[in-house]
């Protein structure tokens, strides 16, 4: 009988089901981040777990082909540039770097009152959720001999 790669099919269907519950956790922290603890760098980890546990559940090779890793890496450097921008429009309206530029000030705790701040928390997110996802996959592809030999 031949051996697919990864783990056993009860593992393959539990990740199958959670995998996007744990995407919807990890967005939730994202655009909730400047209400309750969390925000980009939380949401973007545990969106980034959500990727590991597909990888460890279906093996390396299942990813290569279901996710684009040069998507995924695209994304993670666009993402570094969008922080830049939104950096230098604040200097550009407000004459500091990462200033709020948007229609100021809010009313607390409600979804639309921080200015920039939730902008910020998606580019993190997806900035740290993309390159921890992808060093990962890199760590895994290339193999490190031991003995050097």
């Amino acid at each position: 009988m031949k051996q697919s790669s990864g783990m056993t099919l009860i593992v393959k269907t539990v990740t199958r089901v959670s995998v996007w519950l744990i995407i919807l956790y990890g967005i939730y922290i994202i655009l909730h981040g400047h209400l309750t603890p969390g925000g980009g760098f939380a949401g973007g980890v545990i969106i980034a777990l959500a990727f590991l546990n597909l990888m460890l559940a279906y093996g390396r090779d299942f990813i290569k082909k279901w996710v684009n890793i040069s998507f995924l890496h695209d994304i993670e450097s666009s993402s570094a540039a969008l922080f830049l921008a939104i950096g230098i429009l604040g200097i550009a309206f407000s004459g500091y770097f990462l200033a709020n530029f948007l229609s100021g000030y809010g009313t607390l705790y409600r979804l639309y009152s921080a200015g920039t701040i939730p902008i910020l928390n998606i580019v993190i997110g997806a900035k740290v959720s993309m390159g921890l996802f992808v060093v990962v996959w890199a760590l895994s592809i290339f193999h490190i001999d031991k003995g050097g030999k």
